[in-house]
């Protein structure tokens, strides 16, 4: 069934009944009494009803009329608070893109990357709220292709089509080893060095394992692991407890816990930058956010 009648329509219809005078409707909702008449006129040939009985002494309310009058008033109502609900939403989420910044990260660059451009962020002033998500390099990706998050901080990942990367820096793959190890801020000249040590390394398909594969596979050589992890901090863990010595990237490793050795060629490196998403405009605090970023680099 077609609807051949609208809220200005019922308006119209509520100012009659509600002042028995098309003259008085007129001058309430301050249009000419003709503009009444018409509307009322429409809103009883779409309801195939007449709804007031007119006389040069008074209007008086069909039936119809007073059937209509409550639902009437619940049409506009509800449309009122759609409206107003529509609105509240809309400022709400106006003002919660430009106050809070979503960044999807690589848990192991928060401390020496992610924490200073927070805290340079902090001294200009800015007030926006940063929402964290960490995860792996390819979970970054596809938190910033799929919109969940404004921008990503990782190593290069296995690059969705709708994202772009920035470099910002080369983090070197180092040897964690316990403060008391003999390699403790030394340096291995050979990879032989490490034959017998309880090796640990990042699980097979992570992004550092393949760096590290593809490394060796130039060099033509084969480590033998002990230890295979899923984090960083894991790694660390483990190495903190005595338990074996791990390749890391150098910004996974962190100061304090443990020592650090570097290795023979081939040097190993993974570029760590900016992923953003083609095509989106980002708000003026992403862009304070990647500028303090840039700057702590």
């Amino acid at each position: 069934m077609r609807i051949n009648y609208d809220f200005s329509d019922l308006e119209a219809f509520l100012a009659v009944k509600e002042t028995g005078s098309f003259h008085a409707a007129a001058e309430q909702l301050n249009l000419s009494q003709s503009a009444i008449t018409r509307r009322v006129q429409k809103l009883e040939q779409a309801l195939d009803s007449s709804l007031f009985e007119r006389s040069t002494r008074a209007v008086k309310p069909t039936l119809a009329a007073k059937r209509l009058q409550s639902r009437a008033e619940g049409i506009l109502q509800d449309a009122k608070e759609t409206t107003r609900a529509m609105r509240d939403e809309s400022v709400a989420f106006d003002h919660q893109r430009g106050a809070i910044v979503t960044v999807a990260t690589i848990p192991t660059i928060v401390t020496d990357v992610l924490i200073p451009a927070i805290q340079t962020l902090r001294k200009t002033g800015s007030g926006a709220r940063i929402r964290l998500i960490d995860g792996s390099a390819n979970e970054v990706a596809e938190a910033v292709a799929t919109g969940e998050a404004d921008f990503g901080l990782c190593s290069i990942p296995m690059l969705e089509p709708a994202t772009r990367f920035e470099p910002l820096l080369d983090d070197q793959i180092m040897l964690a080893v316990p403060q008391e190890h003999p390699l403790a801020g030394g340096h291995i000249h050979d990879w032989d060095e490490l034959t017998g040590a309880d090796l640990i390394l990042p699980t097979r398909g992570t992004g550092n394992r393949l760096l590290i594969d593809e490394a060796m596979a130039k060099a033509r050589r084969d480590l033998h692991w002990t230890y295979e992890v899923g984090r960083s901090t894991t790694a660390l863990d483990l190495v903190v407890a005595g338990m074996g010595v791990a390749l890391l990237p150098r910004s996974a490793i962190g100061l304090g816990r443990v020592a650090t050795c570097t290795l023979p060629d081939p040097t190993i490196t993974r570029s760590v930058g900016l992923l953003s998403r083609l095509g989106q405009a980002d708000t003026p605090a992403v862009q304070a956010t990647k500028a303090a970023i840039r700057t702590a680099v």
